[in-house]
């Protein structure tokens, strides 16, 4: 039996998965967000090839960074402050929201993040 050293992610696969880790998301999440199938974003995380240049656009805005830095072309700049991934779609969409409606939602969070915190202690 032969063994096979494990196969190594090209640069542009690993920075594509670390970005998408960081934002919090699944490939099947990600995939989603940008229109394109989980076995697509395994490809481009797996190869050498980067995704197609109408999915790129997509890709950087879903993972907050511009489509150089996603390309290894420039380098990432640090994290901008705030909610990334999951959370940041959720605060986006009760930003839409009529104000009231807003306000009850960070009452709610607020109060979960207090019960959280005094759990923890």
């Amino acid at each position: 039996m032969v063994e096979r050293a494990p196969k190594t992610r090209p640069a542009q696969g690993e920075r594509l998965a670390d970005l998408r880790r960081a934002a919090g998301l699944t490939q099947v999440e990600f995939a989603k967000l940008v229109g394109e199938t989980q076995q697509n974003i395994t490809f481009w995380e797996h190869s050498e090839k980067p995704p197609r240049s109408d999915v790129l656009p997509k890709m950087a805005k879903v993972l907050g960074c511009s489509v150089e830095q996603l390309l290894g072309i420039s380098p990432l700049a640090d994290r901008r402050p705030g909610p990334v991934g999951k959370t940041q779609r959720a605060f986006e969409q009760v930003a839409r929201l009529p104000r009231a409606q807003q306000d009850k939602i960070v009452e709610i969070v607020e109060a979960l993040v207090d019960q959280y915190k005094r759990k923890a202690s």
